[in-house]
């Protein structure tokens, strides 16, 4: 008897005991227990000396583990111990979802883990593990890898020195140096949670992803890698280098294939290009149609000049107008909707609405506006400030139009009309035009600022010359009346305008101010008409 023979014939018995022993157990039901079964081996040898646990099989050996099933070249089998190692081209079959691939691997039968060594390769439905150290526990579907790791995901690549995860739910852990890549994006952290079911990454830890047009800046979040979706959270910020913006709040929900932003919570968009910041507690950004809306303790500080302008309302909407063909922009605005206050060092403003139109670089504030600039206050129905090279060129006061310029707290410079144009140089009145029922009272003045008389004037067409904001000299067209009333011969009843009103308590204070609304008495309210709408409500597209 040749010992070849003799090794076949032990392994002949080895597997009739064991399904014997598969039959029945003490109470005659058939039950299997959990032992490792060599299926098959070219050849099986024993060697006492060398190492009397094992036997040495080679040539297309197989186990069988319950449901798993394990092939390579050659392996070691303790049978004593119910474990095995096994050799060369290993690979592992667990149902029709999960395989493994190594150079080695060491199974323990009794706790149903296993250990792979080089080249090591792991396919579970569509993930892919390449690793050179794998630990795996069957009992509870959790593997580990820590020699450095690359899981590929459908087009998502993400590498690690070390990982964990788990078969039976797709979530995953990966530590130091994580980064995870796909056409789109990639993305850099130490720590990242990921569910390959569901193709979802969660940050955990300070990460950024970056794609063509926008970096994403966030310590704790959800990020789909198969849309590039993501909600954010942790005071997450959100740039875009093509629009040349910078979008920050509490949390973020950005949706990459729809082109939206929404931020919920102190939140912050940094329109670099346009030089302006802009601050709310929700604001949104639809790119498709370049639109966004801000609402809640809403601020937009514009800071291209020297002096930053500060302007808040309830809510803040940007628009933008394309033609009929969708390709190119006709027109771009900007509206504000209930208590606008608006602070400058040189300018303050408030009205019920507003409207910014870039094609004519247009400002309309509607309904009771109010604006001063100094010791000047020009008030009516509706106030169209046209801009040029970003300071007011000229404005129109349309309906109940009256303009005050204090003197002092007694005397005030006015003029009323149904309509009033007035004309700008370096920020400073030059001249203004009042027409429909004119009527003014203007005190004349020597060199040295002392009031000489009071002159009180009605028509129908004024014009106002002005030299470093006071009155120089003033033209009347068509039938007018005047009078000049010395200073020692004024009387109160004739000093002020039936419109006359100085509404220093409502004026802005400071940048802080804005956001406190002081409106005017129901006795001071301009009578209303259709000039007094406010700007339509906003309407962004869903």
């Amino acid at each position: 008897m040749t010992r070849k023979f003799f090794y076949s014939l032990l392994l002949l018995l080895f597997v009739g005991v064991q399904q014997s022993y598969s039959q029945a157990d003490d109470s005659g039901e058939s039950k299997e227990p959990d032992f490792v079964y060599l299926l098959n081996a070219d050849e099986i040898r024993f060697d006492q000396y060398i190492n009397p646990d094992a036997q040495r099989l080679i040539g297309n050996v197989i186990f069988r583990h319950d449901s798993m099933y394990l092939y390579c070249d050659s392996a070691l089998f303790y049978q004593d111990r119910n474990s095995f190692n096994a050799y060369h081209n290993v690979r592992v079959e667990q149902g029709d979802t999960l395989f493994m691939y190594g150079d080695s691997l060491f199974y323990d039968g009794t706790t149903r883990f296993l250990k792979v060594r080089d080249n090591v390769r792991l396919e579970n439905t569509s993930m892919v593990l390449l690793t050179d150290s794998l630990n795996y526990d069957r009992e509870f579907g959790l593997g580990w890898f820590f020699r450095g790791g690359t899981l590929m995901d459908g087009e998502s690549t993400l590498i690690s020195q070390y990982g964990e995860f788990d078969t039976n739910t797709k979530l995953a852990t990966f530590i130091d140096g994580v980064t995870l890549e796909s056409p789109d994006y990639k993305l850099w952290t130490d720590t990242l949670e990921y569910n390959s079911g569901l193709h979802e990454a969660y940050l955990v830890c300070p990460s950024r992803i970056v794609s063509d047009e926008t970096t994403i800046n966030s310590s704790r979040g959800t990020f789909r890698t198969d849309s590039g979706s993501a909600v954010l959270l942790d005071r997450s910020v959100v740039t875009r280098e093509s629009d040349d913006a910078v979008f920050t709040a509490d949390s973020i929900i950005y949706e990459k294939d729809d082109m939206l932003i929404s931020g919920y919570g102190n939140a912050v968009v940094n329109d670099l290009k346009d030089k302006m910041d802009v601050y709310g507690d929700y604001v949104f950004y639809d790119r498709n149609i370049d639109s966004a809306l801000v609402t809640g303790n809403a601020l937009v500080i514009e800071y291209s000049q020297e002096d930053s302008l500060f302007a808040h309302a309830d809510t803040f909407m940007l628009q933008t107008i394309y033609n009929e063909a969708g390709d190119s922009v006709t027109d771009r605005l900007v509206k504000a909707y209930n208590k606008v206050r608006l602070f400058r060092p040189d300018v303050q403003a408030v009205a019920d609405s507003l409207q910014y139109q870039m094609s004519d670089s247009s400002i309309t504030l509607y309904n009771d506006p109010i604006i001063w600039s100094e010791h000047q206050q020009i008030l009516g129905e509706k106030i169209i400030l046209y801009i040029k090279d970003k300071t007011v060129d000229w404005a129109d006061i349309v309906g109940q139009a009256l303009y005050v310029q204090e003197i002092d707290t007694i005397h005030y410079n006015q003029m009323s009309g149904r309509e009033m144009k007035a004309w700008f140089k370096m920020g400073e009145l030059d001249r203004t035009q009042i027409q429909g029922n004119v009527e003014c009272v203007f005190y004349a003045q020597e060199a040295d600022s002392t009031l000489v008389g009071m002159n009180t004037t009605t028509a129908n067409l004024m014009n106002i010359y002005f030299v470093q904001g006071a009155v120089d000299h003033i033209m009347v067209e068509g039938r007018s009346n005047g009078i000049m009333y010395p200073m020692s011969q004024l009387e109160r009843n004739k000093m002020y305008l039936s419109t006359y009103n100085w509404f220093d308590f409502i004026r802005p204070l400071s940048r802080e101010d804005v956001f406190v609304w002081r409106g005017k008495r129901v006795e001071q309210q301009l009578k209303k008409n259709a000039m007094s709408k406010p700007v339509p409500l906003p309407k962004l597209k869903k």
